[in-house]
């Protein structure tokens, strides 16, 4: 059987990157293809939700959706917690993130330098250290859940990156010193092994 191939942007950021760790760390061999826009318009129809990253394995249809990804390979890969509760309550926290993604988005996408800036202020004034309050009550320590590694630290870490190290601007990384267990949780995943690892293979 071939490889399962992770399509996604040529870029080690956002969903196709917390996949791609995911997949890394649970030892899977994967064919991680990396789309070029212009590739990507090529292929955009033969997404299931005209989006990437996508998931295929030999004989499925395509898988799409990072958080249907990376619940699946949490699962199949005690990536996840075994309690449905608790695996539930992860799955909120990925949630979590698409929320705060779909503010940040449209934001990024924001032509006028004086306008995105206004908007980007908005944002670290109010709705981004609101969401970061209520992401870090629900972290037990070092990681979500406690001692195990899931793929919501996986895609809390990804998602934290540029907002932690000052890559997003007028979102000032200092707004987030009120949580130090969102920073210890970034910290921890940053210094995984298989995570290192990958960052430096």
């Amino acid at each position: 059987m071939t490889k399962p191939t992770l399509t996604y942007f040529d870029i080690p950021t956002s969903r196709g990157e917390e996949c791609r760790l995911a997949l890394f760390i649970a030892g899977v061999p994967f064919t991680d293809e990396r789309l070029t826009t212009e590739q990507w318009q090529a292929r955009k129809a033969s997404a299931p939700f005209g989006a990437l990253p996508m998931f295929t394995v030999e004989g499925k249809p395509p898988l799409a959706q990072s958080n249907a990804i990376l619940n699946m390979l949490g699962a199949q890969h005690g990536l996840l917690p075994s309690d449905a509760w608790e695996a539930a309550r992860h799955q909120s926290v990925m949630m979590a993130v698409e929320e705060l993604r779909g503010l940040l988005g449209p934001v990024n996408r924001i032509k006028d330098p004086e306008e995105k800036k206004k908007a980007r202020e908005a944002l670290a004034a109010g709705p981004v250290p609101d969401w970061a309050a209520n992401i870090e009550k629900q972290i037990a320590g070092p990681y979500l859940g406690g001692a195990a590694l899931s793929v919501a630290d996986l895609k809390l870490f990804v998602l934290m990156g540029p907002l932690t190290t000052g890559k997003i601007d007028h979102i000032k990384p200092e707004i987030f010193a009120r949580f130090p267990k969102l920073l210890a949780l970034v910290d921890a995943v940053r210094q995984h092994p298989k995570v290192m690892a990958w960052q430096t293979r």
